[in-house]
């Protein structure tokens, strides 16, 4: 891990997109964590609820908190220079996708693995089925987030090279189809219609940050991205209160709707206009650090995180005192050492499951047909979790479906070397 990561050229990379997507991460442990809500009541009794969804502001919040988009946003930055350099060395979509593929699939599957081992004996010794319900789904929450990325990274080479061709006739087509699904789902009433916006939605966002990475933002002067984010949030207000949209924007999240794609463009405004003070951030050693030691790890602190809080919340109910009522000052007040206790968890976590995390080249590139195959088996469990939640019947298929997908990308038999990939990271960005 730390060779990879010591091979990239600071001097071409762009560090505030770096420390942005540091930010995202562990902003979604916070608002994680203070969604599990496991304690005793005043009588004793055990309490699981989600604290802060409980809340008058939770919605209003979300408008800010909701920072899925500028994961893709920043994602798409990263992917499209990324697959730019690929081009240049004389690569092929094949091998783009299939390096892609594998670091979304490597760290998931000792994921999926774990699930195996405890949900498989939970329900052996007898563990009461609601509450093993309960855990499961939220533990498995955070996987949509691997189907949709897994989509997007497969056809960034189509999408890219739509983007040379037809950079705005692109955006239009996809927030077309996002909306005629979103309308379909509405006036159906079936929801399943709007899973077809993992492609539209997310692909459209993504596509956003094609035109970051382009320089379109970075064109436009101060005032213009500042109102350009103005109109982006104020679309958020007919969207929730007369278009049939929830203002909750996690609510907006699976399926994906509109208003995330609304949010994207809102997101990589501010973050042009934060570019310069995070700039001069990153120019600390510090800063670069930090931003080091938890960027090398993110794949593993976003899929682990809430299987860690689950695990301390879980530990907390054998130490008298450590898990008051949920939504209590005592709670909330005990959120922060919680939250530092979840990362130094994680922290010493990644050094079992980190290697999983680190980029490989093994052998030639597999065809594509293989490659296409591969990210599918990665793409289909990590959907089924989001759609049905997660059990022991699902975590065995993600185990069994990844562990083909690191076989058939891991190795390829052939005598000519697959060339170098770029050291960047994919990780929930």
């Amino acid at each position: 891990m730390t060779s990879a990561a010591s091979a990239i050229d600071l001097s071409k990379r762009d560090l505030t997109l770096d420390i942005a997507r540091v930010f995202c991460v562990l902003l979604v442990v916070v608002i994680h964590l203070l969604m599990v809500g496991v304690g005793s009541s005043a009588e004793g009794e055990l309490v699981v609820s989600r604290p802060l969804e409980d809340q008058s502001w939770f919605a209003g919040v979300t408008w800010a908190g909701q920072i899925m988009p500028l994961f893709f946003v920043v994602g798409g930055f990263a992917s499209l220079t990324a697959w730019r350099s690929s081009v240049r060395r004389g690569s092929t979509a094949a091998a783009y996708v299939r390096n892609r593929v594998l670091r979304l699939a490597q760290p998931t599957l000792p994921l999926f693995v774990f699930y195996v081992v405890v949900l498989g004996g939970a329900v052996l010794v007898g563990v009461d089925r609601s509450l093993l319900d309960v855990v499961a789904t939220g533990a498995g929450a955070p996987l949509w987030f691997i189907a949709a990325y897994v989509l997007c990274q497969s056809l960034v080479p189509l999408m890219a090279a739509l983007h040379a061709r037809a950079p705005r006739l692109t955006l239009l087509g996809l927030l077309a189809g996002a909306a005629l699904v979103d309308t379909a789902r509405f006036t159906t009433g079936v929801t399943e219609i709007g899973l077809l916006n993992l492609a539209f939605v997310w692909l459209l966002i993504q596509q956003i940050g094609f035109w970051y990475a382009d320089g379109w933002f970075a064109a436009r002067r101060w005032w213009q991205l500042v109102a350009i984010a103005a109109v982006a949030y104020a679309a958020l207000v007919p969207m929730t209160v007369y278009g049939g949209y929830s203002d909750d924007m996690l609510t907006n999240l699976n399926p994906p709707t509109v208003p995330l794609v609304a949010l994207g463009i809102g997101q990589a405004c501010v973050l042009r206009l934060l570019r310069p003070a995070l700039a001069k951030l990153m120019s600390t050693h510090a800063a670069r650090a930090v931003v080091f030691v938890v960027g090398s790890r993110l794949m593993t602190i976003y899929l682990w995180h809430l299987p860690v809080i689950i695990i301390l919340a879980g530990v907390g109910l054998l130490v008298p005192g450590a898990s008051p009522e949920p939504a209590s000052p005592a709670w909330w007040w005990t959120r922060p050492l919680v939250y530092l206790l979840v990362l130094v968890a994680i922290f010493g976590l990644s050094f079992l499951v980190g290697r999983w995390e680190a980029p490989r080249e093994l052998g030639a590139t597999p065809p594509p047909l293989i490659v296409g195959i591969a990210a599918a088996l990665t793409f289909i469990p990590t959907f089924a979790v989001m759609e049905w939640y997660l059990d022991v019947w699902l975590a065995l298929l993600g185990a069994a479906l990844l562990s083909a997908t690191v076989l058939l990308l891991g190795r390829w038999g052939s005598r000519r070397p697959a060339p170098a990939a770029p050291a960047e990271a994919v990780t929930p960005a």
